[in-house]
């Protein structure tokens, strides 16, 4: 039989002496101390043990991501090659431009037939237009009828009639020898300029080919180049919709690897990264990059580079060439400043240790086991453990690995506030929980798919919300649980209390929306510039870290009266778990996420240090104010 004990049954208030007691004081009784169990102390060695192979594991890690730090600056090609022509420039000419300012790559589009007609390969009539000018000769005006004009061309017309599955045919209209078509071919795939990549291939520059899918070609990536990367165009990859189809790309990429383009999920390219593995790619809308301006969107690809694995950083020309130069110089000094290499990227896949993650899990299970045990009614908290358990099993689909990083990410953020939360120096407890929680999540939720990005972490809105709702739990009172919820119910309510509560709940609804790297809020102009001038000079800490730490260690102070106090620890909580919220990008260098939570540790704690006296100051203004003067006033 456990033995449960209370080890500091005269715990002092949190309400301190100079504090006015006030009705709020009267209302909101402290908060019950937590159990001590006989096994804390086995399940604390617990935790410490299973941190040497999470700590090897993040190691390992490190080495790897530090390995990879080279990322290749890629112009769309077609897009230059426009802007040339409107400047008066040859595409080689501007290309030239744009390598001295540390551009090492191209991105090369599969032609169409339009483009044969473009560059004079072949000549194109409608069969209306046709039959027009030669009455009798059996032309279809239905039809679209091609013609050779070079070299190039006759060999092309030899070619595309067995290229795809349309139904052509030889006509011979005025001596002339025309291939005919049922349809349109303008946009039909042809293949690879070869001439073209061969001449950027021998200038040194990285070449990303972008094939077209047409279910209409007969062998789709059977004629592709010898490219290192290929990307996709549009929202899935070729075959996607046919498995023997997509059987035959996975075949022919070969040792090309597919990229995979930020923000735009492609069907049917996890099965060929599970093959080939996979580049991150990082492009911008050219309508967005355009309103945003070069220094802005040079902030965002420095950004990518260096604390999203982008390893292909997609660029497109701005309207001017003296924009493109501007956002190019600017581009290479974020990614020097942040010790990116512009080069040909190396892309190997990571592959962390199986059984040194086996090893990890007993930590998290320690964690959860400990956190139920320590409630003032072990009881509810062994329940309330178990169900936060199977759901974060269940949300990942019973994986261990998955399941319990997100045990971990939703208790230790929980675990030190639970344990202790009665003086200020209980914050750094917590915190040291925290970071220990930190290595669990990395070590259990960081494999091949989560790095490149391609698995996002499951559950990670609940980092916020479960990690409140276990320390919120854990200030019911030590009784029986009925009475408590039938003082709950009769406890009267004044309109301050309801403000109160009102202002709590829109303040965490507002971080928990804003959760993430795109959220359904925008910021403000002011913030938007504060941000990108931290992510630019500094690794820019999260907000909700430098709000949380300071809440939880005035909160801890006990200077507030009533439950206040209460209410700024359950704030700080949202500061604890920022820190695992931080680390759950798997995508972002572990290091990079570190030094973002220092920043934000350090910040914080300086911020929570000022604000005690302060506050203090103002409790004692508010009482006092007055009274000296209406004491003399009576004397």
């Amino acid at each position: 039989m456990s033995s449960v004990t209370d080890p500091n049954p005269s715990r002092p208030s949190n309400l301190s002496p100079g504090a006015a007691p006030g009705p709020l004081a009267a209302a909101a009784p402290d908060a019950p101390p937590p159990t001590r169990h006989r096994l804390t102390a086995p399940l604390l060695a617990v935790i410490l043990l299973a941190l040497l192979p999470a700590l090897v594991l993040a190691w390992q890690r490190v080495q790897f991501e530090q390995a990879q730090k080279t990322a290749a600056l890629v112009m769309d090609y077609p897009a230059m090659a426009v802007q040339a022509q409107r400047v008066g420039l040859t595409p080689q000419a501007l290309l030239d431009k744009y390598k001295a300012l540390g551009v090492n790559g191209v991105a090369v589009y599969e032609d169409v037939i339009g483009n044969l007609v473009q560059r004079g390969d072949l000549y194109e009539r409608r069969g209306s237009d046709l039959a027009a000018e030669n009455p009798g000769a059996g032309v279809n005006p239905q039809w679209v009828y091609l013609r050779a004009l070079t070299p190039q061309g006759q060999a092309a017309l030899r070619t595309l009639p067995g290229r795809y599955t349309i139904p052509t045919r030889t006509a011979t209209v005025a001596g002339q020898t025309w291939l005919a078509w049922p349809t349109d071919p303008d946009f039909l795939p042809a293949g690879p300029n070869r001439a073209l990549i061969d001449q950027l291939k021998a200038q040194g520059l990285v070449v990303v080919y972008r094939p077209y899918d047409d279910e209409a070609v007969r062998e789709p990536g059977a004629d592709w180049p010898d490219v290192p990367f290929v990307a996709f165009t549009g929202d899935e990859v070729i075959g996607a919709r046919t498995p023997e189809r997509l059987a035959k790309i996975d075949e022919r990429l070969g040792n090309r690897l597919p990229a995979l383009i930020e923000g735009s999920p492609q069907r049917g390219l996890d099965t060929l990264v599970e093959t080939h593995g996979g580049a991150r790619m990082f492009a911008l809308n050219p309508s967005w990059q355009n309103r945003l301006g070069p220094d802005e969107v040079a902030s965002k690809y420095g950004l990518a580079a260096r604390e999203r694995s982008q390893r292909l950083l997609y660029l497109r020309p701005f309207p001017t060439v003296y924009e493109t130069e501007a956002f190019l110089k600017r581009t290479g000094e974020l990614l020097q400043h942040s010790g990116v290499q512009v080069g040909m990227p190396v892309v190997t896949a990571f592959a962390p240790n199986d059984t040194l993650r086996a090893l990890c899990l007993f930590g998290p299970l320690a964690a959860l086991l400990l956190l139920g045990l320590s409630y003032p009614l072990p009881r509810l908290g062994l329940v309330v453990a178990g169900l936060a358990g199977l759901a974060a099993l269940g949300l990942n689909g019973l994986r261990p690995f998955e399941g319990f990083a997100l045990i971990a990410a939703i208790t230790f953020p929980a675990l030190g506030l639970v344990l202790r939360r009665s003086r200020v120096t209980d914050w750094f407890l917590a915190t040291g929980l925290s970071l220990a929680g930190v290595l669990f999540v990395s070590a259990l939720g960081a494999n091949r798919d989560s790095v490149l990005g391609l698995e996002p972490f499951r559950g990670v809105g609940l980092t916020l919300l479960v990690p409140l709702l276990f320390v919120g739990l854990s200030f019911l009172p030590r009784q029986d649980i009925r009475k408590t919820a039938r003082d709950l119910y009769s406890t009267p309510l004044r309109l301050g209390d309801i403000g109160v509560m009102a202002l709590g709940l829109g303040v965490f609804a507002l971080v928990f929306l804003r959760r993430g790297n795109s959220t359904g809020l925008g910021v403000s102009s002011t913030e938007a510039q504060v941000r990108q001038e931290l992510q630019d000079s500094i690794i820019r800490p999260r907000f909700k870290e430098l709000a949380g730490h300071p809440l939880a260690l005035v909160g801890l102070s006990g200077v507030l009266p009533g439950y206040f106090s209460l209410l700024l620890i359950l704030g700080g909580v949202v500061g604890q778990a920022s820190i695992l919220n931080t680390f759950s990008h798997f995508h972002t260098p572990l290091l990079i996420s570190a030094a973002r939570c220092f920043i934000g540790l350090g910040a914080g704690l300086l911020l929570g240090l000022i604000a005690i006296p302060v506050v203090k100051f103002l409790l004692k203004f508010w009482t006092t104010f007055g009274t000296r003067r209406a004491h003399e006033a009576q004397a």
